[in-house]
């Protein structure tokens, strides 16, 4: 129960601090959103490599934050989007640094400095495309929009697997997160439509009511697979939380490890459906 307490206010205060941000304007969404890719870069090197190579990673953040940042002026601020393709040059950076590293007895790991750019900078990176129209104008709300959708998912998944899952049902992936139930699976995803429907119905989605229910789907979706992504990764590395930043919740990678996917693949779908 103290558990409970504690992750159930640990997580409304991070849901104030990304709430306030989306919503008073378009620096504190950039401030934000860089607070998170750094932090979440930064525990997933911590799980993966350790104490090893620090400079290389402190250049992997430094390209990860150049990639946001481009992106950011040039959706916001009309900076000339030819100029984005920059972001490449920290990367090579990264791959130069490399040569000059004199301790190569477990290169192997440099591997995952690219992992994290896609895995962690990349998605991020994409949020800017929900946060800005086509004239450079901000608004949160649509992006907050897609963080709510998440958010429950994540709720129903929670409630419905502890409560029915742990007791009915059979495990969802078993080999790779041991308290994932399909009864989890199908409370989110209840929830999850539920939360777009009613956006929908708010104004929140200004999108068809078809539209908002697969998209709600297709996130709801995507979140578990990014849920259990990460949960294999704390288990090859036998890690229980990536971080201890967030009281009951682990790190920021433990907290938005579904975003990661269900976001950009949100934003995907609007896309390629052309109404974003």
């Amino acid at each position: 129960m103290k558990n409970l307490i504690l992750r159930t206010l640990t997580g409304i205060g991070f849901v104030a601090v990304v709430v306030a941000c989306l919503l008073v304007g378009k620096y504190t969404f950039g401030v934000l959103m860089t607070g998170l890719m750094s932090a979440m870069m930064i525990e997933f090197y911590r799980m993966t490599m350790r104490g090893e190579y620090k400079f290389s990673q402190v250049l992997s953040v430094m390209a990860a934050i150049v990639l946001f940042l481009l992106t950011y002026l040039y959706k916001g601020f009309h900076f000339p989007g030819r100029l984005v393709v920059l972001a490449i040059i920290p990367v090579f950076v990264i791959m130069v640094n490399s040569l000059y590293v004199k301790d190569k007895t477990d290169f192997g790991k440099f591997a995952n400095l690219y992992t994290a750019l896609l895995y962690i900078s990349v998605p991020v990176t994409m949020m800017n495309l929900a946060a800005f129209d086509p004239e450079g104008n901000y608004d949160g709300m649509l992006l907050l929009a897609l963080f709510i959708i998440t958010w429950v998912s994540d709720i129903g998944g929670y409630i419905f697997g502890m409560t029915i899952g742990q007791k009915y049902g059979k495990k969802l992936f078993p080999e790779v997160s041991p308290k994932k139930s399909w009864a989890g699976f199908w409370g989110g995803l209840v929830l999850a439509v539920c939360a777009g429907v009613v956006l929908c119905k708010t104004g929140m989605l200004g999108y068809p009511l078809w539209h908002c229910v697969i998209l709600s789907v297709i996130m709801n979706i995507s979140g578990v697979y990014g849920d259990l992504i990460e949960s294999q990764w704390k288990r090859y590395y036998s890690v229980k939380d990536t971080g201890h930043i967030m009281p009951g919740h682990g790190g920021i990678l433990d907290r938005l490890d579904s975003a990661l996917i269900a976001i950009p693949v949100g934003i995907i779908y609007l896309l390629v459906v052309n109404v974003l």
